[in-house]
């Protein structure tokens, strides 16, 4: 029997108090997809249709993606080596991320999705092969743009500057404070170049996909306040929250 999944819809309230398009949270439950009623048939292009039709139908599809975290990751060996910076990313996940991973692809087997796409990071890239494994899914796409907020754009922070940025990030809501400028990437350019990923990997296949990606990324697509490791929070993604086009981008560094 073909099942998809149905989590239970939040709604959802910005840190600064503004009001986000509803949003489904949690662990996938999995239940008998719902026939459609008498009359009620999907549309679809017909033979006598016009040659534009099929894409006119195909663009009004709503896309499902299953946003999950990457499971806890192992610092040690870059603690170790005294890695810092970006260099951090590529830790490796712990044997209670292996197991988080294997659960979630578990869990995700019966909930609809047609492949996995992921973040380019270690933790995100390991979660997603586990999860390939556990639910035969392809691996389709590695997206840059799915990749963890960047607090420092000088890329060469250490733990007690990444920890304060956090704080300062979460202080002012996630936003520079008007006129100003911080060197940590606001939460509306994650949610910028998280969602041009998404976009671009609908635009290859509109069928339902998982995401393999990072708390900031979940919380600035849907304003979650708390992502546990391997998480899911599902979307449709044109409903998404979208970015104000007077949000600030992060500056590029010089080459």
């Amino acid at each position: 029997m073909t099942r998809s999944c149905w989590p239970t819809w939040f709604g959802s309230t910005s840190r600064a108090g503004r009001s986000r398009p509803p949003y489904r949270i949690g662990y996938c439950v999995c239940a008998p997809a719902r026939s459609p009623g008498p009359g009620s048939a999907r549309p679809s292009a017909s033979a006598g249709s016009p040659p534009g039709n099929a894409s006119r139908v195909r663009s009004e599809r709503v896309t499902r993606v299953l946003l999950l975290r990457h499971g806890e990751v192992d610092g040690s060996q870059l603690n170790a080596e005294g890695w810092w910076g970006p260099a951090r990313d590529l830790s490796p996940l712990s044997a209670a991320g292996i197991e988080q991973a294997k659960a979630a692809g578990r869990r995700l087997r019966d909930c609809g999705a047609r492949r996995i796409v992921a973040s380019p990071m270690t933790r995100a890239m390991q979660t997603a092969s586990l999860i390939a494994a556990e639910t035969r899914l392809p691996l389709t796409a590695v997206e840059f743009d799915l990749r963890e907020w960047l607090p420092d754009a000088t890329l060469s922070w250490r733990s007690a500057e990444a920890i304060a940025a956090t704080e300062d990030f979460h202080r002012h809501d996630g936003e520079w404070p008007p006129g100003e400028t911080r060197t940590w990437e606001p939460q509306s350019s994650v949610r910028r170049r998280a969602l041009g990923a998404l976009h671009r990997q609908a635009a290859v296949d509109d069928e339902p996909f998982v995401a393999v990606c990072h708390s900031m990324v979940i919380e600035a697509l849907t304003d979650a306040r708390r992502v546990e490791f391997c998480g899911v929070h599902e979307i449709n993604l044109q409903d998404a929250v979208q970015p104000d086009p007077a949000e600030p981008f992060l500056p590029r560094q010089p080459a």
